[in-house]
């Protein structure tokens, strides 16, 4: 079987032969005869572009996506209905199709779609005539085998988004880099997030749109440079990336409050709340018997070590009384 999460977050060159010949396939099974043309982007940007034009001049016809994509994916949603029954479809959604789903789509395709409709303007509306390609990996997925949508999943496994016209077809490359953090979502601190061989590209931390300069800033920040840092978000960033311990230590922080819980730590931040952290020593030993020490973020009004530790935990300081810290 396909490992469809693997199709859908694949990087490096189209599989171009396969490709085609799954275009061809997947009009022939619409009922269509091939398109005249395949026209090669590089990014989705540039085949929305390319495929906006070609519909403009006349060259290439209407959109056949309805015919192609659509359709097809609604029949074998019905049949799947009808054989398994709606309990049964709904499990089998859940084991097949939804993890894919939300890390696909939710977490790549839905920030690009956005990222692409704020940059082409008026030729947004060109993205609807979009087929995903690799991206549709998040709902094929639960329809493995299925014979009406082979051509459709040659594409996938094969190249990025493409536009199918009457008369042309408009594929485009799938990314050269994909970087995301441990949910999913596109993040990367030293270079672009997601990135094609056209150079287009998005850089993100932790799914938040940042701009190209800082990315390339981030490897090699200071504690003076964030403390310069104007804009409150661009300087969480830089935080986030510089580490909140380096932070406090190079920041010279306020030692505010010392118990059993551990010490809380303050420094103030130029147009922003302050940063105040508590230091905690990790009750359990590592195997070369040392103990870990963290730091833990918590409201700039807090006064006390204890009272940070217990909000951790969605706690008052009187309710805080923990048998054993870990």
């Amino acid at each position: 079987m396909t490992d469809w999460l693997e199709v859908g977050l694949a990087t490096g060159a189209a599989d171009r032969v396969n490709a085609e010949a799954g275009v061809r396939a997947a009009y022939q099974q619409a009922g269509l005869p091939p398109p005249e043309t395949v026209v090669w982007c590089g990014s989705p940007r540039a085949g929305a572009l390319t495929a906006a034009e070609l519909t403009a001049r006349g060259e290439a016809g209407r959109s056949v996506r309805a015919q192609v994509r659509t359709r097809p994916w609604a029949v074998a949603r019905a049949e799947a209905t009808d054989r398994l029954g709606h309990l049964e479809w709904s499990r089998h959604w859940v084991a097949t199709g939804q993890r894919n789903w939300r890390l696909i789509v939710d977490r790549v395709v839905a920030p690009l779609r956005a990222r692409l409709e704020d940059e082409l303007g008026d030729r947004r509306l060109t993205l609807l005539d979009a087929v995903l390609g690799q991206h549709d990996a998040a709902w094929l997925g639960a329809h493995e085998g299925s014979e009406s949508l082979s051509g459709l999943a040659q594409v996938a496994r094969s190249a990025g988004w493409w536009w199918p016209l009457e008369r042309a077809a408009v594929l485009s490359e799938r990314p050269v880099e994909l970087h995301r953090d441990n949910l999913g979502r596109l993040h990367h601190g030293e270079g672009a997030a997601l990135s094609y061989p056209d150079g287009w590209a998005m850089y993100a931390w932790h799914s938040m749109p940042i701009p190209p300069e800082l990315a390339a800033e981030l490897p090699n920040v200071t504690a003076e440079r964030i403390r310069k840092e104007e804009n409150a978000e661009i300087r969480r960033v830089m935080l986030e990336h510089f580490g909140f311990e380096r932070y406090l230590r190079d920041s010279k922080a306020k030692r505010l409050h010392e118990d059993e819980c551990g010490v809380l730590w303050r420094v103030n931040l130029p147009g922003d709340e302050p940063l105040v952290m508590v230091e905690v020593l990790n009750s359990t030993p590592e195997p070369d018997g040392s103990r870990r020490t963290y730091f833990l973020r918590v409201p700039p009004e807090t006064a006390r070590a204890r009272e940070g530790v217990a909000w951790t935990f969605g706690l008052t300081e009187e309710e805080y009384r923990p048998l054993a810290q870990t």
